[in-house]
């Protein structure tokens, strides 16, 4: 199975959703979507293929998301995409793509529709238990 994630290791939700794709037995693909930025065209296809609208793969907290003013319902995702690939940071995550979709994985635990069962329960950097399916 290829799986792919866009990843960043400062992000807990990143790295939990990272070690349940590896505890299924797949090894991803990681993008470091930070210094590897995805071109406006892949996050567009990203956004279509999760099927949610662009401005949800926006993260606001920690990022010049309100400077920028993109708490305005009026812009166009041409405005968007102009400001993620300015400052990618604002590209929420992780995103995971497999053979069975593209999801945001907030929480982690969305990650379970795209990957092999776990093995056996996983347990979280936090200590919470995610069920093996």
């Amino acid at each position: 199975m290829s799986v792919i994630i866009y990843h960043n290791p400062a992000c807990g939700t990143s790295r939990n959703t990272l070690a349940m794709i590896r505890a299924s037995g797949v090894e991803p693909v990681i993008v470091a979507y930070l210094t590897t930025p995805p071109n406006r065209e892949e996050i567009r296809d990203l956004a279509r293929r999760s099927g949610i609208p662009l401005r949800d793969l926006l993260r606001e907290k920690g990022t010049p998301f309100a400077d920028l003013g993109l708490d305005d319902p009026s812009l166009s995702d041409e405005q968007l995409l102009d400001a993620i690939e300015l400052h990618p940071v604002l590209l929420n995550r992780p995103i995971v793509t497999s053979g069975k979709g593209v999801r945001l994985c907030r929480p982690s635990e969305k990650v379970l529709d795209l990957i092999p069962p776990l093995p056996e329960d996983f347990i979280k950097e936090d200590g919470e238990k995610v069920k093996k399916a």
